[in-house]
């Protein structure tokens, strides 16, 4: 008996508890994107100045900040552990030690974060304010992104930098599968 009521009370907190997908998304602008699928663990600031595509995933246990300006685009995978931050205290806390007092103040960070259409977010990548990721990018596991990187980059590290370009690692997967190719031009030749 006891046995059964344990099990029972694990069974309701999994199912209370436990991070899940959500599936549909409504836009600030009130536009319903309703393939568009965001985990009920990622926490989002300011979801008024999200700009989202639809077809967009984002995973378990994310920060995604728009105080400044974010627009994620069309088919955008994040993973799981990220955080994307448009404005952070990184430099003006050491400036000004004990004086430091909020956003006003020199050293405080502030920007918007641009992420392309079918970009690949891999699990606890850190983007910081200011970064402009081109479509059709990867962005490796761990990474510290900040800046500008061009469409089809592959980024990784600490800090970031471009180490590829996802064209010519899709090359050698069209030759093998040429019957996809199709729904690659297709949304490669949309700006």
């Amino acid at each position: 008996m006891i046995k059964a009521s344990i099990i029972k009370l694990q069974s309701a907190f999994y199912r209370w508890f436990t991070p899940k997908m959500v599936y549909g998304f409504k836009s600030p602008e009130g536009k319903s994107l309703k393939l568009t699928r965001i985990s009920n663990s990622t926490y989002i600031e300011q979801k008024d100045k999200l700009v989202l595509g639809d077809r967009v995933f984002i995973g378990h246990h994310n920060f995604i900040d728009a105080s400044n300006g974010l627009e994620i685009g069309e088919g955008c995978q994040i993973t799981n552990f990220v955080s994307i931050i448009s404005h952070s205290s990184h430099n003006a806390i050491r400036y000004y030690g004990k004086e430091y007092r909020g956003t006003k103040m020199k050293g405080y960070v502030k920007g918007g974060v641009n992420i392309g259409k079918y970009t690949f977010v891999g699990p606890h990548v850190t983007i910081m304010p200011n970064t402009t990721i081109g479509k059709g990018s990867i962005i490796s596991s761990h990474s510290y992104v900040q800046g500008q990187f061009p469409d089809f980059s592959i980024i990784a590290g600490n800090p970031a930098i471009i180490i590829g370009d996802t064209r010519e690692k899709d090359e050698e997967f069209f030759n093998k599968n040429p019957e996809l190719k199709k729904n690659y031009d297709e949304w490669v030749s949309l700006k």
